[in-house]
């Protein structure tokens, strides 16, 4: 789906932001018909509150939505966009009570609670739209309300129609939108150009596995996305039980993620050299499947032990990492739906990275707060090195005792980057549950942050 904004020239609706408890303060200049109308609406000002008060001939003459205060507001974000599906449908613009450093993020969320996936059912989304306050670039917010949307479209559609070759024809859909370049690498053609590890995840699947690689931009810092398309894991030889199958469509979220993100900086022109690279396969079970106790050969020369066929993700992203910093690039961005390890750890809601450049994690958490794009920071653990390596070959990839597993994953991934700024994104990608501006089910996560750090690199 698309979003937009009210068209401002329309005569929108003035809407008041009120804090809790600033209800009496606001009113007491105002008409008694106004005061009447709000007291007896019960308004508060708490969060996800919204009263339209009517004006002498019926309709609509304004609207005040609630804001909560410091601690409930500390307790969700895209505070604003609880009160969008209980105004009545028009549009509407900020009058007044909205801080000037929340505009921006604020008129963001309204867009996103617009969205609703409607590609196989109608969807009513909410009918007030917001005609866009003259301090903000809309077209900026335009490009990261779509990167959002294109992340979550992707993930919430089944793998029945989302597989290997309908993830690379996103990919080209992206590139010709923007004049990228692209170029795909399928099937047995992976064996002759060295990607041993993505071939061997997805051959059991009639589903062709490949290598998505896009380029865009000429000049700037280099910046490389790696984002794992695994379009269904059914874990292989090592299969899954059924309710852990249940969301596998979603374990493409990591390319997801890294496709909103390369829309983002190439609607708002970012001036960089970008390259995107997704191996997309799915895993699959058949006579060729990959083997526990099989040694593969990587791209990097790596050997690895395979100990749990379900732990492919980190095998496709090791090829692609390894292509990636042959051409040691300024910074490398891995983004996978990897380990249910970091989701015990943090939830849900909180994406967490991995990442050793102190000046990239102060830019990039500080960018994160001011987005209200939540992270935490992993450590890449050196003591833990000795668990990823098994003895029969140079690494295991899924190491016995069910310890440190996000952390584990992550050295894994270490191994392939040279000398690279590296940071990695063990993200769930999914809302399990319905909240301001983010429906259930499939989400961008640290994309917005990394926006603005990537964007910061270059001085625009």
């Amino acid at each position: 789906m698309s979003v937009s904004f009210a068209d401002p020239d329309t005569d929108p609706v003035p809407l008041h932001i009120i804090e809790q408890g600033g209800i009496d303060d606001w009113l007491a200049d105002k008409s008694s018909d106004i005061t009447s109308w709000v007291t007896a609406s019960g308004f508060t000002g708490a969060i996800g509150q919204a009263v339209a008060v009517p004006g002498a001939d019926g309709t609509v003459s304004m609207a005040l939505a609630g804001y909560g205060n410091s601690t409930t507001r500390s307790r969700a974000r895209f505070h604003l966009a609880a009160a969008v599906p209980r105004l009545p449908a028009g549009a509407y613009r900020i009058a007044s009570g909205l801080p000037a450093d929340r505009m921006e993020t604020e008129t963001l969320g309204w867009l996103l609670a617009g969205y609703r996936f409607d590609r196989y059912a109608t969807a009513r989304a909410p009918d007030a739209r917001l005609a866009p306050d003259a301090s903000l670039d809309v077209p900026r917010l335009l490009a990261i309300a779509e990167g959002e949307v294109l992340a979550r479209d992707l993930i919430n559609t089944p793998a029945n129609d989302m597989g290997p070759s309908e993830l690379e024809e996103a990919g080209r859909d992206l590139a010709g939108r923007h004049g990228a370049a692209i170029s795909v690498t399928h099937g047995d053609d992976l064996l002759a150009g060295n990607f041993p590890l993505i071939h061997t995840v997805g051959r059991a699947s009639d589903r062709t596995p490949r290598l998505i690689d896009m380029r865009w931009g000429d000049s700037g810092p280099q910046i490389t996305l790696v984002g794992k398309g695994v379009c269904f894991d059914t874990g292989g030889l090592n299969l899954k039980p059924g309710g852990s199958m249940a969301l596998m469509k979603k374990d493409m979220g990591g390319a997801a993620n890294v496709l909103g993100l390369a829309h983002m900086l190439m609607a708002t022109a970012a001036g960089i050299r970008l390259r995107v690279l997704i191996p997309a396969v799915e895993n699959a079970v058949s006579g060729n499947a990959f083997r526990p106790g099989d040694i593969l050969l990587s791209r990097k020369g790596l050997t690895v032990e395979i100990n749990n066929t379900d732990a492919e993700g980190r095998l496709v992203l090791a090829d692609a990492l390894a292509l990636a910093q042959e051409e040691n690039p300024d910074l490398i961005v891995s983004m996978a739906t990897l380990t249910g390890a970091a989701r015990v750890a943090v939830g849900p809601d909180l994406a967490p990275y991995y990442c050793d450049d102190t000046g990239f994690v102060s830019a990039f958490e500080a960018k994160a707060a001011a987005t209200d794009d939540p992270v935490w920071r992993m450590p890449f653990h050196a003591p833990y090195e000795a668990m990823i390596e098994p003895g029969i070959a140079d690494l295991d990839n899924a190491p016995k005792g069910g310890f440190a597993g996000s952390i584990t994953a992550a050295l894994f991934l270490r191994r392939f980057v040279g000398d690279s700024t590296y940071a990695h994104f063990d993200i769930y990608g999914w809302n399990p549950s319905d909240a301001p501006a983010r429906t259930k089910g499939g989400t961008g996560q640290g994309i917005r942050a990394l926006l603005d750090t990537i964007t910061g690199l270059t001085g625009t």
